[in-house]
């Protein structure tokens, strides 16, 4: 397994190896690789089963693998979670927005999602969900591909078309459900439908029966930088009702995200836990 984000700079004599291969150990484990031996992980980054020694041994003594006593298989640590959690920590324009889609997940009654672009995936960086039965579980951290989500696709929206066209077809565009679109030709008329109409929806073509409406979050040149949506049930919900009822108010929660600074009583709620957020030159920062 590799990062694949190292491609364009490796060659560069300022490239560090040994940080790729140890972020590779750490991104190799996943759902079907929540244990692994030395030969396992070496054959899983392609490095030897010496150097998968020496880089398990320091990421153990940092605390971010453990080793079971009897029979020696490496697991992730709960600390390599501190890892992205920073992230979360110092994303400025999630921290702006979480008053916004706090409450419009009370308006909606529906669980309500944040996320941003990843290359040809959105990575959900931001939740509020339902009190009520929901078929989804949809963890932070969580990539879903751009070209069968509503999210995706009202970020796909706002990009120029050559581009928008670039990221569709170099998806692997796999069919996840029945109703999952895959065709070039019909997911850029959905995203130039998007475009005109200011959101993008989805029915349930990631997780089957989850149906989803979205609208893209705009820096002051107009760039997207982020994804409010709608997630909601087809057991509640009919894609006509979610487009006519949900629809607005994303669009309405995304333009207020794009356009107003939430005030300190607004942000206070979401200070606990993340340090004090205070102003500074008109914005907010984790500090």
């Amino acid at each position: 397994m590799s990062t694949n984000k190292s491609n364009d700079h490796s060659k560069s004599g300022l490239f560090n190896q040994s940080l790729e291969k140890g972020l590779d150990i750490l991104l190799a484990f996943g759902p079907d690789t929540r244990t692994m031996n030395l030969s396992e992980i070496a054959k899983a980054t392609g490095i030897s089963r010496s150097a998968a020694q020496r880089f398990t041994y320091t990421l153990e003594a940092l605390g971010y693998l453990q080793k079971h006593p009897v029979n020696k298989r490496y697991s992730l640590r709960v600390s390599t979670l501190a890892l992205g959690y920073r992230y979360l920590l110092v994303n400025q324009d999630l921290a702006r927005a979480n008053p916004f889609l706090r409450d419009l997940n009370v308006t909606c009654g529906e669980t309500v999602n944040y996320s941003e672009p990843d290359g040809s995936d959105m990575v959900y960086v931001g939740r509020f969900p339902t009190t009520r039965l929901t078929p989804v579980h949809m963890p932070l951290g969580r990539t879903l591909p751009m070209y069968c989500t509503s999210a995706g696709r009202a970020y796909l929206a706002c990009l120029p078309a050559g581009q928008r066209k670039e990221i569709l077809m170099e998806s692997e565009r796999v069919s996840y459900t029945n109703t999952t679109v895959t065709d070039i030709n019909e997911l850029l008329y959905l995203c130039d439908e998007a475009a005109e109409v200011g959101y993008a929806y989805a029915n349930g073509e990631y997780y089957q029966g989850d149906m989803n409406v979205s609208a893209a979050v705009l820096n002051a040149s107009g760039v997207p930088i982020g994804v409010v949506s709608i997630s909601a049930p087809e057991t509640r919900w009919s894609l006509d009702q979610l487009r006519r009822q949900l629809a607005p108010l994303v669009m309405e929660t995304s333009r207020l995200i794009s356009v107003r600074e939430p005030s300190p009583a607004e942000l206070e709620p979401f200070v606990l836990g993340a340090g004090k957020i205070s102003p500074s030159g008109g914005r907010f920062y984790v500090i």
